[in-house]
């Protein structure tokens, strides 16, 4: 099992040695790019704004149920700010990365893994294309860039939930709420936020790829191996969510 693991390890750098190089065209490739920019950013915008609006507004409340269950007195405009810290270090980068791994990440093994077993991959390689670079690196820096918008909509978005909350339930003033959302926050948090993104973007663009890539088999080893990059691609995004929280917020 450890052997196993360690091989895989290697093989997944080896693919991105060969992955992350000059493209061989740069007409080509910039036409790759704006199509992985279209697969894999804008067809996600639907589920960011709608699953967002509703963590937001679910955040919103449960710190309003914390803050009057308290036996200290807690100011109402503190929902407003705990809510916007709560989205902006976790559930926004965190929780729509993992959603992306989900939709975004089986996307990418499986049409990178029906290349393979249709012979397409192979087509490229004699005909002397480097495959990884002209599959995997449109993927890389489309999700590298756009992710980390997905993510800053997802912000406001998750914020304007917890605002609707307030006017749905009638717990909170408009007023409150928005003077905890103008209250002071410190910058490196938005940083971390979006550093943390872009990582978590790398790996939902190379794990899968990794996984697509080494498909053998027919449609059915496919669908595994899809189900194996998903997997794998949320297990990588929490450990490294961990180490990322370890290294810059302790």
């Amino acid at each position: 099992m450890l052997k196993r693991l360690l091989t895989s390890i290697g093989e997944y750098f080896l693919l991105l040695g060969k992955a992350i190089k000059r493209p061989q065209k740069s007409s080509v490739f910039v036409k790759l790019f704006f199509r992985e920019i279209a697969d894999l950013g804008v067809n996600s915008f639907g589920l960011v704004l709608f699953t967002s609006t509703f963590v937001g507004a679910v955040v919103a409340i449960q710190m309003f149920n914390n803050f009057t269950a308290s036996s200290f007195p807690i100011p109402l405009s503190f929902i407003g700010y705990a809510t916007k810290v709560v989205l902006i270090l976790e559930f926004a980068p965190t929780i729509i990365s993992v959603i992306l791994a989900g939709k975004v990440g089986s996307y990418i093994a499986s049409s990178i893994g029906t290349m393979r077993v249709t012979e397409q991959i192979d087509a490229l390689d004699i005909m002397g294309v480097n495959s990884p670079n002209f599959l995997i690196l449109p993927k890389i820096l489309a999700s590298i860039i756009f992710n980390p918008l997905l993510i800053a909509i997802s912000i406001v978005f998750g914020i304007y939930g917890g605002y609707l909350a307030g006017i749905a339930t009638g717990s909170w003033s408009k007023a409150d709420y928005i003077t905890g959302v103008q209250m002071y926050m410190p910058t490196h948090f938005i940083w971390y936020a979006f550093l943390k993104t872009a990582v978590f973007a790398f790996i939902i663009a190379t794990v899968p790829s990794y996984f697509g890539y080494n498909v053998k088999g027919g449609s059915l080893e496919v669908g595994r191996a899809s189900t194996q990059a998903v997997v794998w691609t949320i297990v990588s995004i929490i450990i490294m969510n961990l180490i990322l929280t370890q290294m810059f917020l302790s």
